[in-house]
């Protein structure tokens, strides 16, 4: 809803103003690579340019800019030729390249073919094919370097876990339970983990997310070590500043690397090694990179001619750091470079899947294990970052055994997690609790919607004098016996009248029916559509959508333009209208992850 937002709302203003664009403005999502919009946008610039130029001295209207600009390349004052405007917008490029100091990398064809790999019909990581291995290649800037780490033995303490973010208040609490909610031959393995946060003040409201810090995984920071030769210094304290003498302008030391830790605890705790490297940090690792063969596929990789390369091997491929390392085994890049470039180890937010009304005390989430499978980038398979951790951590209680059980037979867990909250300002109930809802949540994206029942059970129990408006569930997985989480308590909560319609669907179950049963959510909700429209357009109720924004909320969305437009007679951009008043009202709600 807010995608470049800042850039629309300069866009728009600038137009309120009274400027015209001459070139199309440019959107671009760092979640796909900025490259694929802007690279094609600073192409069609100069044409753009020469065009707008010209036009305005067609109509007499060049300004005393242009025309100061034309005017020096111009022997004949009064005189402009198309010429003297080529050359100015070329010399405008220029002068931007060289702003970034963009290097052209001009080899010759018999050089090329010396250093590339062995000729393959098929491109991957490490092998390019023609014409990309025989061409010349634009590369980006080397950027410069302006950290420096100083090794100071094994003697300190490292700094708490805390300080690595900006929230005020970080909570260290234990993890009291732990329930796989899915069949082991399920597609995905989802967890439910309760945390005890009685010794705390934290608090939360149903629909409220947490963040869980989270380190790397230890047996990769010590590969990571091993590769960068550095084993035997993990221990060791290390001290980092800025560079002496660097040509980076402002440059200052990161904050989330503390000015004095252990190498261990920076690798472990504060940068994402797991990060798809970007083209600028490709840019220098080829000059820590001595094979003339990787070096060039370095090069053709963070190169303008190389772009869908990098999209499809690196950011496609969730080639991390690590990966790159194997690949290209001669790269030897130093500490320093690591702490330039990778960027902050963030923790993960989930959504709160329990109600402090209904579980006093008690703070409960769900995920899926996170699992990014072996490929011919990625020489082995690897779980999440922090979904990965957890699983570890809670495989006690999820697989007691008799180290695990204390005198009694009961499972224990000592281990602790640290959290801080990330309160949602929107994605709650209705304040009046007359008022109907529609959550649609497939998968874990059932979570929040957890809690929501249960609190408004726990108000039912506790207002007996109240109206309570009706509830939907729109639920999808895909199997009915294996991956449908929450299943018994659904059926409680319908039972008791909790929940008053339930709505579920199966996408990989096979069906003998005539008619094909739906296989998604989108599809559900088109089948009760003359609800949906009463509950959001005569009852004025709410609408809440959780889970998978590219596979299932764009979807969901589109299905209820679809049925705005059908029972309101109305066509789509009238229907997309509406949506977007909901979305404004606060009544068409989502909590969606990419």
């Amino acid at each position: 809803m807010f995608f470049c937002n800042g850039g629309k709302t300069v866009d728009r203003r600038l137009q309120e103003l009274g400027a015209q664009h001459f070139y199309d403005t440019g959107l671009a999502d760092d979640c796909v690579g900025l490259e694929l919009v802007v690279d094609p946008w600073i192409d069609g610039l100069w044409l753009a340019l020469k065009e707008a130029l010209l036009l305005q001295k067609e109509k007499g209207g060049m300004n005393s800019v242009v025309d100061a600009v034309t005017s020096s390349l111009s022997p004949a004052p009064h005189v402009v030729h198309e010429l003297n405007l080529s050359s100015e917008v070329q010399k405008l490029k220029l002068e931007d390249e060289g702003a970034k100091s963009s290097d052209v990398l001009s080899q010759k064809v018999d050089d090329i073919n010396l250093v590339a790999p062995a000729r393959n019909t098929e491109p991957s990581l490490v092998n390019s094919i023609p014409p990309l291995s025989q061409s010349a290649l634009n590369i980006p800037a080397l950027p410069p370097e302006y950290i420096e780490v100083q090794f100071q033995g094994t003697h300190g303490e490292n700094p708490h876990l805390s300080s690595l973010i900006s929230e005020e208040t970080t909570f260290e609490v234990p993890v009291t339970k732990a329930v796989q909610l899915t069949r082991e031959d399920a597609i995905k393995t989802a967890l439910l983990l309760e945390l005890d946060i009685s010794d705390t003040v934290f608090d939360y409201q149903p629909g409220d997310a947490f963040c869980v810090i989270c380190p790397n995984n230890a047996n990769e920071v010590e590969e990571l070590l091993h590769i960068l030769g550095l084993s035997e210094k993990g221990d060791d304290f290390v001290c980092v500043k800025v560079k002496q003498g660097t040509r980076k302008k402002g440059a200052s030391r990161p904050q989330h690397i503390p000015e004095r830790s252990t190498l261990k605890f920076i690798l472990t705790w504060c940068l994402e090694i797991r990060a798809v490297p970007k083209k600028a940090f490709l840019r220098a690792l080829v000059e820590c990179t001595s094979d003339a063969g990787e070096k060039r596929r370095l090069q053709e990789l963070c190169s303008r001619q190389g772009a869908s390369d990098y999209m499809r091997f690196i950011r496609d491929s969730n080639v991390c750091f690590l990966d790159l390392l194997y690949a290209f085994p001669s790269c030897r890049p130093s500490l320093n470079l690591l702490i330039e470039h990778l960027p902050k180890l963030q923790a993960r937010s989930y959504s709160v899947s329990s109600s402090n009304l209904y579980q006093p005390g008690k703070l409960c989430f769900v995920f899926n294990i996170v699992e990014f499978p072996a490929c011919p980038a990625r020489a082995v398979s690897r779980k999440g970052v922090c979904t990965g951790w957890l699983a570890e951590l809670v495989a006690p209680l999820l697989h007691p055994n008799k180290n695990t059980l204390d005198t009694k037979g009961e499972s224990f867990s000592t281990e602790k997690i640290s959290i801080f909250p990330r309160p949602n300002n929107t994605f709650h109930l209705p304040a009046d609790p007359s008022v109907p809802f529609m959550m649609v949540g497939p998968g874990t994206g059932i979570s929040p919607f957890i809690g929501f029942l249960q609190h408004r059970q726990r108000l039912r129990e506790q207002h007996t004098d109240w109206e309570f408006g009706e509830t939907w569930l729109f639920f999808g997985c895909r199997h009915q016996d294996r991956d449908y989480l929450f299943k018994d308590e659904l059926r409680c909560f319908l039972e008791n009248g909790t929940l008053t319609h339930l709505k579920v669907c199966f996408s990989r179950d096979s069906s003998t029916a005539e008619v094909a049963p739906p296989k998604y959510v989108q599809d559900i909700i088109r089948l009760y559509a003359k609800e949906v429209a009463r509950v959001l357009l005569e009852e004025k109720g709410y609408f809440y959508v959780c889970g998978d924004k590219k596979h299932m909320a764009d979807g969901v969305s589109d299905a209820v333009v679809e049925i705005l437009s059908m029972e309101m007679e109305a066509d789509r951009l009238e229907a997309m209208k509406i949506l977007a008043m909901l979305r404004e009202e606060k009544r068409y709600l989502q909590d969606v992850w990419s």
